[in-house]
Formats: C-alpha cells, sequence, structure tokens
C-alpha cells in the first residue's frame, strides 16, 4: 500500500514513536473509548488494540479501509470509512443503543493538511472528547502549545487553551515516516479544563480572531470595531499586541466588551 498525496499520508515506521504515542493517552477511565484517526496501515492502532480499551478507527481512504478489515480481525465492525471532519460526533460511540452519546478521547497521526481543522472540530465537539492525543507538523503542534509572548502565538493557541490544557511532547524526525515529509513532526497532549470559560464564548471566539487579524497593531486599533472610540481604547492595557495576552486576558476583554 502506497502512501496517497491527495490524503497527505505519511506512514509512521519507527515502532518505538507508535508505542510511546500510544502510551501517552492517560486513560484515566479504565473503560475508554478511543477514536483513532487516520490509521494507515495500523502501525499505531496495533499498539492501541493492545490495551483493551473501546477503539474505533475513522480512515477516508477506501483501500486502507480494505486493508484494516484484512490484517486487524479485532477492528470489524469498528472501522468508520468516512471523513473525520464530516463525522457526527454523537453517532460514534452511542450509549447502550440510546440516543445519549458517550464521551471518547481522539488519537492519531494526523494529516497535515487538515490538522489545524481537526483541533477546530474538536473544540467545537469538545463536551465530547476530554482528551486528544495527536502527532502533528511540528510547527502547527509548537503554535498550539505557545504560551504567550512565543512567536508562534496565535489564534489557535489562545482557541485551544482557552478550553484544553496542551502540552508539547515530543518531535520525531521526517526519516521516521515513508515516504519522509518534507517536515519534522511534533506530538502534543491536550486533556480538557473542567468548568467554565467566563464570558461570552461566541464573542471570546470573535475577539481572538480579530485581535490576531493584524497581529503586529496595538489592540486599541484592531478591536476598534467592538468598541468604537470609547475613551477605555486610552487605557495603557489597549497599548498591547495580541501576542502577550494569556486566555485570561482574553476573557476580560470579551467581559468588558458587554459591560
Amino acid at each position: 500500500m502506497r502512501a496517497k498525496k491527495s490524503f497527505g499520508q505519511h506512514f509512521l515506521n519507527n515502532e518505538a514513536i507508535a508505542q510511546r504515542i500510544a502510551d501517552a493517552l492517560t486513560l484515566d477511565n479504565g473503560k475508554a473509548k478511543i477514536l483513532e484517526v487516520g490509521p494507515g496501515k495500523g502501525m499505531l492502532t496495533k499498539y492501541l488494540l493492545e490495551k483493551g480499551i473501546d477503539l474505533k478507527v475513522v480512515e477516508a481512504d477506501r483501500d486502507m479501509v480494505e486493508y484494516l478489515h484484512l490484517n486487524y480481525i479485532q477492528l470489524h465492525g469498528r472501522v468508520i470509512s468516512e471523513d473525520f471532519l464530516k463525522l457526527d460526533f454523537e453517532n460514534i460511540f452511542p450509549r447502550n443503543g440510546a440516543h445519549m452519546a458517550s464521551q471518547f478521547s481522539i488519537i492519531g497521526n494526523f494529516p497535515y493538511n487538515i490538522s489545524s481543522q481537526i483541533v477546530f472540530k474538536m473544540l467545537d465537539n469538545r463536551a465530547l472528547v476530554p482528551e486528544l492525543v495527536g502527532m502533528f507538523q511540528k510547527e502547527m503542534a509548537e503554535r498550539i502549545a505557545a504560551p504567550p509572548g512565543n512567536k508562534t502565538y496565535g489564534v489557535i493557541s489562545v482557541l485551544t487553551q482557552a478550553f484544553y490544557e496542551g502540552e508539547y511532547l515530543f518531535s520525531v524526525g521526517n526519516h521516521n515516516f515513508t515516504p519522509p515529509p518534507k517536515v519534522q513532526s511534533g506530538v502534543i497532549r491536550l486533556k480538557r479544563k473542567e468548568g467554565g470559560l467566563g464570558c461570552d464564548e461566541k464573542l471570546f471566539k470573535k475577539v481572538v480572531k480579530q485581535a490576531f487579524s493584524q497581529r503586529r497593531k496595538m489592540l486599541r486599533n484592531t478591536l476598534k470595531p467592538f468598541f468604537g472610540d470609547a475613551g477605555i481604547l486610552q487605557d495603557d492595557f489597549f497599548k498591547k499586541r495580541p501576542e502577550v495576552l494569556g486566555v485570561g486576558e482574553f476573557v476580560e476583554l470579551t467581559n468588558r466588551i458587554v459591560q
């Protein structure tokens, strides 16, 4: 089975790294449910199957689906032949056949061309996803986990960290893949925070995106659509640039708008 460019496939060929990624799941619940995204030829899958968890895999490439059915008997009835981005999360792990869905963690060696979309899909469905462990292009992994003040800190950093604790686990060289990608990779773990954000979440997202729309400019310029010419924009706080603000400060900004 050869990798297909149309699916952004690069097959991991290092057993030790596959084991390490599988072991990065915390599996706090002994009856954990896991969804693997893009299993390909099953390099990571086989280590997940060893854990005796409730595992399902989603694979868009029908040739790979056939390969998985032929080589992993344990996956019969557990392979979802669909595009992950179009999945209805409510129907992946139905609870005892009822309409209420069960929570599940996400893991995978993610296709680089849709990795940010995978994160945003998780955020939209975070009530069902307590944890994600994934391999991304290194630049993307660093961006998601970056702290304020870091040059890679941006929209996806703030929106992810608003709801998940992010941790950059380790880097993976491109020689560990077949065919080798042109970029390096990085593995991160995201664990959902409990409790609410403390502000209007839809407005929060708009504020974050607007603030970073011109990241070199001060907030007094980029946030005018929300505050108009209000005197509050003369506060020293609005002389800052968005990359130095943590999640809490963006929450504060959002609440100031609705005051």
